[in-house]
């Protein structure tokens, strides 16, 4: 995982996404995830909202995440995500939740992602512009 990833949000906990133990329930680990990862990507210039005008379709192919601590409705959560790798066609983002109180690690994973064309559905290269983007964020990716 890169040493500080470039983007960052905070999230309350809701007590309608926690389950019947009262902590976040497992799947909304990855919800609050993909919801920054989303933000991040529009702060880049490319709107999930509006998928028909972007250069290529992204398909989440992979995720996985590590439990770390516990985490329970109320608290607020701090979700940060970068990505770790870029390849031909298909990037890999990371992603880190901390409570942001005590600035306690709760999970870290990571989502896989394949860009594709539009009519043939199939994978593609990654968008020339997505790239420079992400480079302009994350020097490092060059």
């Amino acid at each position: 995982m890169p040493e500080k990833l470039p983007y960052s949000n905070t999230m309350r906990v809701r007590f309608s996404d926690t389950d019947a133990q009262g902590h976040l329930y497992f799947a909304n680990y990855m919800v609050y995830a993909d919801e920054v990862a989303v933000h991040y990507m529009e702060e880049l210039g490319f709107s999930a909202l509006n998928p028909k005008n972007a250069p290529a379709l992204i398909f989440t192919v992979n995720i996985n995440c590590d439990y770390l601590e516990e985490c329970k409705s109320g608290d607020t959560v701090q979700v940060s995500v970068g990505y770790k790798k870029l390849g031909r066609s298909s990037a890999v983002l990371a992603y880190e939740l901390k409570n942001d109180a005590t600035g306690v690690a709760l999970a870290r994973g990571s989502i896989t992602q394949v860009f594709v064309d539009h009519e043939t559905r199939k994978s593609c290269e990654i968008p020339q512009e997505f790239k420079t983007a992400i480079v302009s964020r994350q020097p490092d990716l060059a």
